[in-house]
């Protein structure tokens, strides 16, 4: 377990590997997990080592308190008037959130409580979320005066741009049920199997391939820019590659032999 401290005895971002699973747990619960210039730095930190450790299969993201994250932190952000500062920020968030789409493995969003702001954004960046029933989102910044800009850019690319433009022009929360609605998340469950339901999910895609996951979430977000053409001659290239993968043959073979594979990762 690794512990960052943030001027407490407390850590701020627990660290946890276990089974081919990372947990990242936001620990800031006196600040609804606030995203503030650390935190962030030590997301990023623990985000790189896991993307370059082949042992892990899945990440988790889980936050402690009653909040997953209620965004940036607005009382750092008040307490420099820099735009530089400011710029700095907004941009170390958004090499994060990127960081999520390209790094190998799944990430997971376990939500259980309010997500807003920044912290919808983090939910909407990740790859799977599961929401229990109490937890509720919104991209509230609009309400002092702050367009959510960056967390639009996760939002347009989960829901439906009209169902986007009104949470980020009213800054209304929705519930879970309404978020699973919009395809912000994946599964709505109740508090009290929202763990067990994140970890047979976590399970399910560590059981899998690893180079054809690392491979699949890579052409995924990559073809979603491209016309129809070049996204069926990406995809079909990266399918021939995955098909000359020791992995490939080895699945094949499996299922033809009525056997459990056993991946190599190659």
């Amino acid at each position: 377990m690794n512990a960052v401290i943030e001027n407490s005895e407390e850590p701020i971002l627990i660290s946890q590997i276990e089974d081919g699973i990372a947990r990242l747990t936001l620990n800031r619960p006196s600040q609804y997990n606030a995203l503030s210039k650390q935190l962030l730095t030590e997301l990023q930190n623990a985000l790189d080592a896991i993307a370059a450790n082949d042992d892990v299969r899945v990440v988790i993201l889980i936050a402690n308190g009653k909040a997953f994250c209620a965004g940036h932190d607005l009382k750092e952000m008040r307490g420099s008037e820099d735009r530089e500062f400011h710029q700095v920020l907004f941009q170390q968030c958004g090499r994060m959130m990127q960081t999520i789409a390209e790094m190998p493995q799944p990430v997971i969003a376990q939500v259980n409580g309010i997500a807003t702001a920044a912290g919808c954004q983090l939910v909407g960046q990740c790859d799977l979320a599961v929401a229990s029933d109490v937890s509720r989102f919104a991209v509230s910044g609009i309400n002092v005066g702050l367009f959510c800009s960056t967390p639009a850019v996760a939002l347009s690319r989960n829901m439906h741009r009209k169902q986007a433009m009104q949470m980020l022009l009213t800054g209304d929360f929705i519930d879970a049920e309404t978020a699973c609605h919009y395809g912000l998340v994946n599964t709505v469950t109740s508090v009290e199997n929202i763990e067990t339901e994140t970890q047979i999910l976590a399970e399910k895609i560590a059981a899998k391939s690893p180079l054809a996951i690392k491979m699949g979430k890579r052409m995924f977000y990559q073809q979603l820019n491209m016309d129809l053409g070049k996204a069926y001659e990406f995809a079909g290239e990266t399918m021939a590659c995955n098909m000359d993968s020791e992995d490939a043959r080895e699945g094949i073979d499996a299922f033809i032999e009525k056997r459990k594979p056993t991946w190599q990762g190659r």
